[in-house]
């Protein structure tokens, strides 16, 4: 079941967020999302969140920004579940366009997203990290 982020769930994401990011960018110090841990579960409240529920235990979120996606996260013991694909058909269903950045070291987020119809239209570096990102669009056309 996908439903729009309580309270209640945001220590349950904030965890994942963590736990997801440390595993997929082992190539950004660990204190970089650790030292923002805080500050993501302030954000969470004020953004536009929707979770992955299973058996009432949140699985998954995706978080949106107009027509970026700021992330999809998936709990570790769920991954290649389907629960990204699920989480991101439901933003496609709501949205023509959809934009986010991923970053080249990345590999299997990369290949996801191009498997969902997700193109690269150009690297950047990240200005947070320091890292080469790819910014990759989906058109509903």
């Amino acid at each position: 079941m996908i439903r729009k982020l309580q309270k209640t769930d945001i220590n349950r994401v904030a965890d994942i967020w963590l736990k997801t990011n440390l595993k997929a960018h082992y190539f950004i110090p660990e204190q970089y999302w650790t030292n923002n841990y805080e500050v993501v579960k302030e954000m969470l409240p004020q953004a536009d969140v929707y979770v992955y529920e299973d058996d009432k235990i949140i699985q998954g979120f995706i978080g949106i920004n107009d027509e970026y996606i700021e992330g999809i996260f998936v709990s570790d013991e769920m991954q290649s579940h389907g629960i990204g694909k699920i989480l991101l058909d439901y933003m496609k269903d709501k949205k023509v366009r959809l934009q986010l950045n991923v970053y080249q070291k990345n590999v299997r987020a990369i290949s996801f997203y191009q498997r969902e119809g997700f193109t690269i239209q150009c690297d950047q570096i990240d200005e947070f990290t320091g890292e080469k990102e790819y910014v990759m669009n989906w058109d509903s056309k």
